[in-house]
């Protein structure tokens, strides 16, 4: 096979690959290969070679080479697109290992059950601030959802924006479910299966949640797709994803959002495989845009989008006359380079001749639209648009995002399920706290809130304009953005500008509308007051405002689920035993957490629980049970940590 010109071996990536076809060639292996797989997958990707027609060749030594043969869509969709010249393919190694070692492609999209205008710039669904709109993905079910609290069979709702509602394409294979809200008999037993699938690999941990863990759970993960089960999927592709990286020691990876991917996957599974779940929690493959009429909107601020796939491009929020919430996105394959040079990009919506920058200080005139249930504007061929003037902050439709407190508008929002909205408020800058900028809003008795990146890339300016914002204790200031509702009394701030009247503010160009887009706008010494004197600062300003949830044991909680994540059901067996179990029920308790106590030590109990046989003889434990105490000690944890957040707003 000749090599290529984009630099030999090492330097090709391998194509993705679908689950199913990875599930198939690990599933075909011996017993005896299967405890080979983790090390022959290891240094695959170093030598792929790209031939001139595009497939991907990988060498095993002298007589084998495995060859992928992507689609046109780039991925490997098919068990025939990889091939193997030795003796034993395809049940052999060689292929299994280059499959293991290629990327988990996304599912593919079913087309739309009719035709009509697609006013869609990308495929797929976004995955939280910072994934790619326009990114061909899955969709995706929400990062942190509370389990059931009454335990296995409890009959739950699933959370906002979990459900087939308007502007939704139901799954293939989900029509008998949608009638009288029952799932039926093969979803029940699809998620039974992924259910299982799920918790021997959370028995297993990231230490031995390798190839033949993961395989177990893309194939139970396809067939819930194909019983129509999509959000029960993504939770365990993205469970999959997580163990991959943790084990490959990836910078991207995070424990927290492997455990939280869990929490989502057992979550989902438990309560679908208990046939008590209503049809909402199936999930829904596509989002569709419907008519939105004649619509007059105006400009909010920029944000950037950099997504974890290489993606990157604009997200610019609108606002309408009646107050919702719209945006208009522009992202592409590109990574970091295309979400800075997005900001300037044109808007490619009806013909509106207008670009990021101005959209988010100006306004549209848009007829025909379509809007997606996220609130996303189309660009289908039928809509027409016309740049109109834009209005400052505190103007017209945007006077009710400054009109509330802030703790006021965090508990109108939905407790979960959804990506929070956007809110605005004035504050004064107190100082710096590490990379926080503490304030204070100017209504009196307000607390003390943190303003952290809203991106922390450091090609971003989003920390750099915080820092500069953080050096001027005393400023008021006007912000918009969106909480972190993860983190106690945490603002994300996406635009700032100076409050109406106030003297000691920003001092922003004429052109810039009254407001300054942080992750695109740098913010100089021109911009900030240039006599401190007058500037009003708290006499004995804290260095940090009071954090309920760093202050509360709850870390305790939260550090068993990471180890049982991490080492499985092994690492909270150990935790079991010695003097940790009964410091930790003590720390609890003394909090008022009486029931994450409890919870905990049931966990603990469970995973060294060693059952005996009739003849006295070690058997294996339930992984099973285990899975239900650790969900049930993780659903109370983020209840419990959802309601400390709330409550630090207040």
């Amino acid at each position: 096979m000749d090599e290529s010109s984009t630099g030999g071996p090492g330097s090709v990536l391998l194509p993705a690959v679908a689950p199913e076809v990875l599930a198939e060639a690990v599933e075909n292996l011996s017993g005896r290969l299967r405890k080979k797989l983790d090390a022959a997958i290891e240094g695959c990707a170093a030598g792929a070679v790209r031939a001139a027609d595009g497939s991907v060749g990988v060498r095993f030594g002298e007589d084998a080479v495995v060859t992928l043969r992507p689609g046109p869509s780039g991925v490997v969709t098919e068990a025939d697109q990889a091939v193997c010249g030795c003796l034993l393919a395809p049940r052999c190694l060689h292929r299994a290992a280059v499959l293991g070692a290629s990327p988990i492609a996304d599912p593919e999209e079913p087309a739309p059950p009719a035709p009509g205008p697609d006013p869609v710039t990308g495929p797929g669904a976004t995955d939280g601030p910072g994934a790619a709109p326009g990114a061909p993905a899955a969709t995706t079910a929400a990062s942190a959802v509370a389990g059931p609290a009454a335990g296995p069979g409890a009959a739950a709702e699933a959370g906002p924006g979990a459900g087939t509602g308007a502007g939704a394409t139901a799954a293939p294979g989900a029509e008998g479910a949608a009638e009288g809200g029952a799932l039926t008999a093969s979803q029940v037993r699809a998620a039974a299966g992924l259910w299982g699938a799920a918790a021997e690999a959370l028995a297993a941990g990231v230490t031995a949640g390798g190839a033949v863990v993961q395989a177990e759970l893309l194939r139970a993960a396809h067939t819930a797709r194909i019983a129509g089960l999509p959000r029960a999927e993504a939770a365990a592709l993205r469970v999959v994803r997580g163990l991959r990286a943790a084990r490959d020691r990836s910078a991207a990876q995070r424990l927290a959002e492997l455990t939280g991917a869990f929490r989502e996957l057992l979550y989902t599974a438990g309560l679908l495989a208990s046939g008590a779940a209503g049809a909402g929690l199936t999930g829904a493959v596509r989002r569709s845009y419907e008519a939105g009429g004649s619509l007059r909107v105006y400009g909010l601020c920029r944000e950037p989008v950099l997504s974890a796939t290489g993606y990157g491009g604009v997200a610019t929020h609108l606002l309408g006359v009646d107050g919702a919430h719209y945006s208009v996105s522009d992202v592409r394959p590109g990574g970091l380079a295309r979400a800075r040079g997005a900001g300037a990009a044109s808007v490619a919506l009806g013909g509106a001749v207008l670009d990021h920058a101005g959209l988010a200080r100006g306004g549209l005139r848009v007829v025909g639209a379509t809007v997606s249930p996220e609130g996303r504007l189309g660009a289908g061929r039928g809509v027409r648009a016309t740049a109109v003037g834009g209005v400052a902050w505190g103007e017209g439709p945007t006077a009710a995002l400054f009109s509330r407190p802030a703790a006021e508008a965090v508990a109108a929002m939905p407790a979960e399920g959804a990506e929070p909205g956007l809110l605005g408020c004035d504050v004064r800058v107190v100082g710096a706290s590490g990379d926080h900028v503490l304030v204070r809003e100017l209504t009196p008795g307000s607390p003390l809130l943190r303003l952290a990146p809203a991106h922390p890339h450091p090609e971003l300016p989003h920390a750099a304009n915080l820092r500069r914002i953080a050096g001027c204790p005393g400023l008021v200031l006007r912000v918009l953005g969106r909480p972190d509702l993860d983190r106690a009394a945490t603002l994300r701030p996406l635009a700032v500008g100076p409050v109406p009247g106030a003297e000691h503010s920003l001092r922003l160009p004429p052109e810039w509308l009254g407001r300054a887009d942080l992750g695109y706008d740098r913010l100089q010494g021109a911009h900030f007051p240039g006599d401190a004197e007058g500037l009003v600062t708290e006499v004995s300003a804290p260095a940090a405002g009071t954090d309920p949830l760093a202050d509360s044991p709850l870390w305790r909680v939260r550090r068993l689920l990471e180890a049982g994540v991490a080492g499985g059901r092994r690492a909270v067996a150990e935790a079991a035993r010695g003097a940790e179990p009964a410091a930790l029920a003590a720390a609890l308790r003394r909090a008022g957490f009486g029931s994450a106590a409890e919870l905990a030590a049931a966990l603990t109990a469970e995973a060294d629980r060693r059952p005996r046989d009739a003849f006295g003889r070690l058997a294996e434990a339930s992984a099973e049970r285990y899975a239900w105490a650790w969900l049930a000690a993780a659903a109370h944890l983020a209840a419990a940590e959802r309601s400390l957040v709330a409550a630090s707003w207040a």
